[in-house]
């Protein structure tokens, strides 16, 4: 059994969010926010999109200083006998692909014993792929301060 790692509502507004392109370019800001923000240790862009992102699990940890993301376990109520933990590391104050690594840890419970079971590596870049998508949006929302 395959564990559906992003739930449907999840994985519909990434792909909302990655649709939203083209169209009417006035309600664009002016400037773009600068691509560093850095305020809280870690890239915030990246920070706000890893805890946006892995919100669908409960969070454990959320250290915007060291720019860690750790969820608890999270099952799936369509596959019950399954479960995944995850952890966002935000590596670098520049908002860039390789800023943000996740890892995931997989069980399946085998008559009553939790036991751990591969995650495909395609989860993990899905996840990673959101997450970088989602920065980028806050960027781009994100007025310029003046001056």
């Amino acid at each position: 059994m395959k564990f559906p790692l992003i739930p449907a509502a999840l994985a519909a507004s990434a792909l909302a969010l990655t649709a939203c392109g083209g169209g009417n370019r006035a309600m664009a800001p002016v400037a773009v926010a600068p691509s560093q923000m850095t305020q809280i240790g870690v890239n915030a862009y990246l920070y706000q999109a890893a805890i946006d992102t892995l919100s669908f699990a409960p969070l454990l940890q959320a250290d915007a200083g060291n720019g860690i993301v750790l969820t608890d376990w999270y099952a799936d109520p369509n596959t019950p006998g399954e479960r995944i933990k995850l952890t966002a590391a935000i590596l670098d104050a520049s908002l860039r692909a390789d800023a943000v690594r996740v890892t995931a840890i997989r069980e399946v419970n085998n008559n009553g014993v939790w036991t751990v079971a591969p995650v495909e590596a395609a989860t993990v870049q899905k996840l990673e792929d959101i997450i970088l998508t989602r920065a980028r949006d806050i960027r781009r929302t994100t007025i310029a301060p003046a001056g």
